[in-house]
């Protein structure tokens, strides 16, 4: 397609989409509506635009067009708002998205079984958009990557030989970053990083969301804004493994690791602190590093300081179930096989009803191989699918915490640190507590064990 430029690069569709983005009267498309794709669409409606969001579940898509809500983060009075406003909807169909003139896609970008990166649900995504694209659409990729992936993947996809990229349609990376249950900072608030395929791509995409977004930060490509996001994610993940590294140490030389770090946190520069837990859980940080690593051997770098932090950080719900044996053994005489064991928590953080990639459900998992019976209680999360000792799926569903429960109980574990949990019941009527976010450390009950 042959389209007329001036100077600086802006051809008419970019020209007529920076207006719309302007006006307001751009229609915005969001393909995958979960923890980022969700509360991105309704920020961008509360903004004054008009939103379209599509995804492959049509119980998520009847939900919202019934005006409820199925995520924490976001406001249930402003689902229906939204919604009963004809400001926001939802749809299974792609075809919808011929009208959006900006696209953002907000899918999964998991890994597969041998730790490499699992790119289908973005080049799913982009196959079923292709159709739907036409001249003067701004396209934004906003899942966790490998550096790389806009201009190498999804480039080539929404291309195909039909449209220019940087003159008929604009591309660019704008990485997510939603921390579930944060009660400071939120899609609304926290810097957006966005790198296009070129000046006039970033430029709209800069524009696009500083409608909604208080701070937007350009970079100059794509690759950067990809590998800036992996290394945030990465940086915690190396930061939290040292710490897990620190409290499996002063375990063996019997020091209180918490009294240690807050001792160190005391001083006022050089020094930022992490704590440990039963391993790291979430959308990002199980999962970004191995992204990094795995980009590294196309340029023959072994990235060993990130290998060994996902090592530790692996490890640490084997540790967390070995520790916890030996409490058993040395305070009741009892094995872990046969016992009963209370997880309080399967959320991967606190106040959240996010269990992707929890610690606490491979400590179930290693448990329950090791012929523990296992429980667990957690009020945001009601029910999990998991796998019994032969292998087979099994839904569990959380226990009502109350003293008769709690005392039938060989040991209670505090795999997550949920703010509403009666810690005092906890204490008063469990045999032995083996405390993992250091959630009950002002109780000073004689059966609590930190990690």
């Amino acid at each position: 397609m042959n389209t007329e430029t001036n100077s600086e690069g802006w051809t008419p569709e970019a020209v007529c989409l920076r207006e719309k983005i302007q006006a307001k009267t751009a229609i915005i498309g969001v393909i995958g509506l979960g923890y980022v794709g969700l509360p991105l669409a309704i920020v961008h409606a509360n903004a004054g635009f008009h939103v379209i969001g599509v995804d492959y579940s049509g119980e998520k898509v009847d939900q919202l067009n019934a005006g409820k809500n199925y995520i924490p983060d976001v406001s249930d009075e402003d689902v229906k708002t939204l919604v009963d406003q004809h400001r926001f909807q939802a749809s299974l169909d792609y075809g919808i998205l011929h009208e959006a003139d900006v696209i953002c896609i907000a899918v999964p970008t998991p890994l597969t079984r041998h730790k490499d990166p699992d790119l289908s649900f973005i080049e799913g995504a982009a196959q079923k958009l292709r159709p739907h694209i036409r001249p003067g659409q701004l396209i934004v990729l906003e899942s966790t990557t490998y550096p790389g992936t806009t201009e190498d993947v999804l480039l080539p996809i929404i291309s195909d030989g039909e449209f220019v990229v940087g003159k008929d349609v604009f591309l660019a990376f704008s990485p997510e970053r939603v921390d579930p249950g944060n009660a400071t900072f939120n899609t609304a608030n926290t810097p957006k990083l966005v790198g296009g395929v070129g000046a006039v791509a970033t430029e709209l995409a800069t524009l696009f969301y500083s409608q909604a977004i208080s701070q937007v930060v350009p970079v100059s490509s794509p690759r950067i804004a990809e590998m800036a996001k992996v290394f945030e994610n990465t940086y915690r993940a190396v930061n939290i493994a040292l710490v897990n590294e620190m409290a499996m140490l002063c375990d063996r030389m019997k020091l209180d690791v918490w009294e240690v770090l807050d001792a160190a946190g005391t001083k006022p520069f050089g020094i930022q602190i992490f704590y440990p837990g039963p391993g790291v859980g979430g959308h990002c940080i199980p999962l970004d590093p191995f992204y990094l690593a795995w980009k590294a051997k196309e340029y023959d770098m072994p990235t060993r300081f990130i290998d060994l932090a996902g090592q530790i950080n692996q490890g640490m719900p084997y540790f967390v179930v070995d520790k916890l044996q030996a409490i058993l053994n040395r305070t009741q005489k009892k094995p872990l096989q046969g016992s009963k064991i209370l997880l309080l928590g399967i959320a991967y953080k606190r106040d959240t009803s996010d269990a992707r990639e929890s610690p606490a459900l491979q400590v179930l998992s290693i448990l329950a191989q090791r012929g523990a019976n296992v429980a667990y209680h957690d009020p945001w999360v009601s029910s999990i699918l998991s796998q019994d000792s032969g292998g087979n799926g099994v839904t569990i569903e959380s226990i009502e915490l109350s003293s008769e429960a709690l005392q039938s109980m060989d040991a209670v574990v505090i795999t997550t640190d949920h703010s509403t949990v009666d810690y005092g019941l906890v204490e008063k009527y469990s045999s032995v507590i083996l405390d993992t976010r250091n959630i009950v450390k002002d109780l000073g009950g004689k059966n609590i064990f930190r990690l």
